[in-house]
């Protein structure tokens, strides 16, 4: 059981805000080098998003109705859905300067407490951060094969070497991950600026040919392809959001880079790139001959650029897939970090890559299983237009989850009027919910496979919550009250030099790593410290505010330590800063005790049994509470105990 408990009392946050990481920055430095890290996912979508809406599992004629239409519908839905609904109004939704669901949710949870949609919406943000992981083990299959699918446009003989070069890249990036993404970082924002300027480029040639394309920015033609093609149009949704993929990105990234940066990028360069490249292909197309728009719909992006200039382009949008890919990877670790912290998730091995900068992070179970799902992928489905069918649901699913905590955002927090929450609600809901909608006809043709990942994730998610808080409950009703405790043990063990702590998952009893201790060693040490990690509903927590104690008397003292979900829990790090706990600490003369519990099983099981079972084997492969609290390993010590759930 882990050692750490999640604090439902507000924490004085340290000054860690948004885009205040290291040193500081001009917002146009820091929107650069978003560009080369958050914007990734979203920038790569051009490579296959308009291709998929028209030779998808839903063809469209290519005529001046529906390219029109599908143009009209990708502008209104990248600005209302992201930049309005993300860039504009999420982003104002930040939990310290951190964003996300994770940091959405603990934000709302703090101000309606335990109430019925307080709960409502802490589940809410869970299958969201399950369906994520669905959407982290796509993201690199997609965005990689679509670039390398390009060589076929270069010569046709490259087809059979598709998915291997593909395997590699990607069985490549998994493995550099160890290594950290400092050194490669640096040359992330170079090239993914001259990325988005080659789209902004290639677009302008076409759209300059073809100016008539322009006229999609009236959302007339979105609502005419609608009233011509009711069931095709809406159909259509399912692939016309593999544009906006990505968005929910923008706010999870804020605290990295500060919503200020973020929007200039997005305002100030992506948006116009993106646009200007979608506007190029379609104008494309329009200048076509019947069959050869026919032949060219087929990889637009790739078709916009010269012969001469096609293999470069696709090893620039190989490149620039990769680093998508890396963008989810490394996103996938910081939300599994966070989930760790807020208690639904086990203790697991999490190495550190930088020595100054503490969000770059590697967790090698996640990592390879992110590679066995992402190569099976590959393998299974063979190229992206089937990996299409498969991508949407799972960040469709996120983004409607997102609205509705919005919605509860708007009226529980911001204590907006009805009258402007109900039409804005309303107005996302209709989006959300119809890319939602539509991708659910995915479902048969690969849909299932983020929709089971999320399952199976909220499965894991919540029965470890669950269980953890049941453990707590068995173990809280039969502990001693430490001040009975301590006047009772003075004069019945012999006191030695030295500090003992022992870590403790509640601030209220007596650990039993303690009653096992004087039970059979018969010993206290001259100062005994039971040691609470406390994980606060908020990403940072200053400082000055890290620990608090209470003297018990007779060399006993009661310690918590207080850290966001951001953070990490270095607890002799933190030690070092305590002066008047009976004294310094110094780890030489300083043991910790551990508690490990069994679980055992139990004839009225609060939990049912294949849930009780799942639980008892994440218990037995959780991380050490040694290793995740960095404690020195010379210097401690673990007691085991049984408890029945």
């Amino acid at each position: 059981m882990s050692e750490t408990s999640v604090s439902q009392e507000p924490v004085p946050s340290g000054g860690r805000q948004a885009g205040a990481h290291g040193a500081p920055s001009s917002k146009a430095a820091l929107a650069v080098g978003a560009i080369g890290v958050v914007f990734g996912d979203i920038g790569t979508s051009p490579i296959y998003a308009f291709r998929e809406t028209f030779v998808g599992p839903h063809p469209l004629a290519l005529d001046t109705l529906h390219l029109l239409g599908v143009l009209s519908l990708i502008f209104w839905s990248m600005t209302i859905v992201v930049s309005i609904q993300y860039v504009t109004i999420m982003m104002r939704a930040d939990n310290k300067g951190q964003g996300g669901t994770l940091a959405l949710v603990a934000l709302i949870s703090g101000r309606v407490g335990r109430t019925g949609y307080g709960w409502a919406a802490v589940m809410l943000g869970v299958f969201a951060t399950a369906l994520f992981y669905g959407d982290s083990m796509i993201t690199p299959a997609i965005s990689v094969l679509s670039a390398v699918e390009g060589l076929t446009t270069v010569e046709d003989s490259f087809e059979p070497f598709v998915v291997p070069i593909a395997l590699v890249l990607l069985i490549g990036l998994f493995l550099l991950q160890r290594r950290g993404t400092a050194k490669v970082g640096r040359l992330f924002a170079p090239v993914m600026l001259i990325y988005f300027s080659v789209l902004a480029i290639l677009g302008l040639i076409q759209i300059v040919q073809n100016p008539g394309v322009l006229a999609a920015l009236n959302p007339w033609y979105a609502v005419q392809f609608f009233m011509t093609d009711k069931l095709l149009a809406f159909l259509a949704l399912g692939s016309v959001v593999l544009a906006v993929t990505g968005a929910e990105a923008l706010y999870a990234d804020m605290g990295h880079f500060g919503r200020g940066a973020l929007r200039i990028g997005w305002f100030g360069f992506v948006m116009p790139c993106l646009l200007l490249n979608y506007f190029g292909q379609a104008a494309m197309i329009m200048g076509l001959e019947a069959a050869a728009a026919a032949d060219a719909i087929r990889n637009p992006f790739f078709l916009m650029a010269p012969d001469a200039y096609r293999l470069p382009l696709v090893l620039l949008a190989t490149c620039a897939t990769f680093i998508a890919s890396q963008a989810v990877i490394t996103g996938a670790f910081s939300v599994t970090h966070q989930a760790i912290q807020l208690g639904y998730v086990p203790r697991l091995s999490i190495l550190h890559t930088s020595e100054t900068e503490h969000g770059q992070i590697y967790i090698p179970f996640v990592n390879w299983v992110l590679m066995i799902a992402v190569i099976l992928l590959v393998l299974t489905f063979r190229n992206s237009s089937n990996l299409a069918s498969a991508y949407g649901i799972a960040v469709t699913g996120a983004m409607l989850i997102d609205t509705c905590l919005m919605a509860v955002l708007f009226i529980a927090v911001w204590r907006w009027k009805m009258w402007i929450v109900i039409p804005a609600a309303a107005l996302f809901f209709v989006f959300d919910g119809a890319f939602f909608g539509a991708n659910l006809t995915k479902v048969p043709d690969g849909g299932w496979f983020p929709l089971l990942v999320g399952a199976i994730a909220f499965t894991f998610l919540t029965t470890w919550s669950r269980g953890r808080k049941l453990m707590r409950e068995r173990m809280s009703e039969v502990a001693l009250p430490i001040e009975i405790f301590a006047k009772s043990a003075k004069n019945s063990a012999i006191r030695v030099p030295g500090t003992a702590i022992f870590m403790a998952s509640s601030t209220a009893g007596v650990p039993s790593a303690l009653l096992h201790n004087i039970k059979h060693n018969k010993v206290l040490h001259e100062r005994v410290v039971i040691l609470t990690v406390e994980i606060a509903e908020e990403p940072y927590v200053d400082p000055e505010y890290r620990s608090e104690f209470h003297d018990l008397g007779d060399g006993f003292y009661r310690m918590v330590l207080h850290y966001g979900f951001m953070e990490e829990t270095d607890v002799p790090a933190a030690l070092k800063q305590v002066k008047s706990c009976g004294g310094a600490f110094d780890m030489m003369n300083t043991s910790f005790f551990l508690s490990r519990q069994t679980l055992l099983p139990s004839r009225n099981p609060s939990m049912m049994i294949w849930r009780e079972k799942i639980f008892s084997w994440m218990l037995r492969n959780a991380a050490t509470a040694m290793e995740f609290f960095r404690l020195p390993t010379n210097r401690v010590v673990e007691l085991g105990s049984q408890v029945e759930i």
